[in-house]
């Protein structure tokens, strides 16, 4: 870069660079993406309650309590398993045929599994359902993608602040319906007493909520939902092997915000020509920058999600065992109060936090808040264990929220590092789906290993803490993970 000349009128002391005013967001495509994405949390959290009680219910652990976490993990974990199979395709599919159709497929699977989950009485049955749940479900790496499309660097940091609400109020109102509705034949005697059906299938009335709102959502995302990918091929096509650079142009994509810029730490005005370059081929964006937020978000996920795991199973199980012996209703009112004070949390303080102290400092901050939020677990049981379901129980309680908020703000910060990695415009969907890739296979580890390790504790007594050991393990490899990022985002040069 050559140096500005400088004479006699030049002035001594240059101008100070301001910094750049914030794109207001595009509320009505926006808001649509947050309505949909409440899809997913919704359907996952609403097991969440009644999973230990449904797992006693149809007899697969033989009256064995200490098996009940086990088989909740596994439930879990199929989920993810069969979604690692395939969010990946998705991802790269939506690329060249375009976001909408794969959110449509995605919720159609959302909608289709519940109805079935609600209806199987083995645990066979189960797993199928959870299974169908996670294979047709891509949207997870498209609407990130959606996300970044529709904002540009000014504004990104502000619209992942309100992602969580989505996450927030589905975790908050999922297990609300899941421990309201479940067994409604017991729990509301006066309206469904008499009704067969609900006595044969207790969990179908708490699952037909989040799969009824999965077909709302396809009906909105149908109807209201503008695509973003500018060219596009039709599924026929890219059976063929035609990909987008043998495609015609469409309406161009939804921009919103007016801006010309791809994320990056300085604006650059290359993003036209991101906007007209093709997927980059999958080898091509296996590079290290693309490596390192992947790994830290699959180190983030598997942490995160072996103590969601853990969490609802500690709660249920007896106060003798090791646990806090609450029933669902009440496991289900904790989760949602949480779920709605994390969403407020994320979306009047991230992107203040954000500006202020940049992504590197939240990430490591959020990670180091694991390690005492983990430690409460058994704190909760010693002191309930002397003074019972007292205020200081309840406190600890709210402390172990208070620490899951911080840690939840790492996502904000760790979505900002994928979509910067992202080699261009192009290929975003693909690398949101390597990403989501590494969460996936971690998220099937996760709930499994974490509640296995916690059932193998509770039923040896000299090993109580090995499931907490193992918990900040996990939180030790994430903050050394973190150690890779970058103090300021990578920079786009396409």
């Amino acid at each position: 870069m050559s140096q500005q000349q400088v004479d006699e009128e030049t002035p001594l002391l240059q101008p100070v660079q301001q910094k750049k005013a914030r794109t207001p967001l595009p509320w009505r495509q926006f808001s649509i993406i947050l309505f949909l994405q409440l899809a997913e949390p919704l359907t996952s959290q609403v097991i969440a309650p009644f999973a230990p009680q449904l797992i006693r219910d149809i007899g697969v652990t033989d009256g064995d309590e200490t098996r009940v976490g086990y088989y909740v993990g596994l439930m879990h974990s199929l989920f993810f398993a069969t979604q690692a199979l395939t969010v990946l395709h998705w991802s790269r599919i939506s690329d060249h045929i375009g976001r909408k159709p794969v959110i449509l497929t995605g919720l159609f699977g959302l909608s289709i599994s519940m109805y079935c989950f609600g209806l199987s009485r083995t645990f066979v049955g189960l797993v199928l359902s959870r299974a169908l749940n996670g294979a047709l479900n891509g949207n997870i790496g498209v609407i990130k993608s959606m996300m970044v499309e529709i904002t540009d660097s000014t504004n990104l940091a502000q619209a992942y602040a309100y992602m969580p609400i989505a996450w927030s109020s589905g975790g908050a109102l999922g297990p609300l319906i899941g421990g309201s509705l479940s067994r409604p034949a017991d729990r509301f005697p006066n309206i469904f007493g008499h009704s067969q059906f609900m006595k044969t299938y207790p969990y179908f009335l708490a699952c037909a909520v989040p799969a009824t709102f999965s077909i709302l959502a396809w009906v909105v995302t149908f109807l209201f939902l503008q695509e973003t990918v500018s060219t596009r091929v039709t599924p026929w096509r890219l059976l063929k092997g035609q990909s987008r650079e043998h495609s015609t142009p469409v309406k161009g994509p939804v921009t919103p915000t007016g801006s010309t810029d791809f994320l990056s730490t300085e604006d650059t005005p290359q993003r036209a020509k991101a906007d007209d370059s093709k997927p980059l081929p999958l080898r091509s964006l296996l590079i290290p920058r693309v490596i390192i937020a992947a790994g830290n978000y699959a180190a983030l996920s598997f942490l995160d999600i072996a103590f969601r795991a853990v969490q609802p199973v500690f709660f249920a199980t007896p106060l003798e065992l090791g646990g806090l012996g609450l029933d669902p209703p009440r496991i289900g009112n904790i989760l949602a109060i949480y779920g709605v004070i994390n969403g407020l949390f994320q979306i009047f303080f991230f992107a203040d936090l954000h500006d202020r102290f940049g992504s590197k400092m939240i990430y490591s901050v959020s990670m180091a808040a694991a390690i005492p939020m983990i430690i409460t677990l058994p704190i909760i049981n010693a002191v309930a264990r002397v003074q019972g379901l007292s205020l200081m129980v309840w406190a600890i309680v709210g402390l172990q929220l208070a620490l899951s908020m911080i840690l939840n703000l790492a996502y904000s910060c760790v979505f900002i590092y994928i979509a910067a990695a992202s080699p261009n415009q192009a290929s975003l969907g693909a690398t949101n789906g390597i990403a989501q890739l590494g969460v996936s296979i971690a998220r099937t580890i996760g709930p499994a290993s974490a509640t296995s390790t916690f059932s193998f504790s509770i039923k040896n007594p000299h090993h109580a803490w090995i499931v907490y050991y193992y918990l900040i393990a996990l939180v030790c490899i994430g903050i050394c993970m973190s150690l890779l990022l970058p103090r300021r985002l990578w920079k786009n040069h396409h």
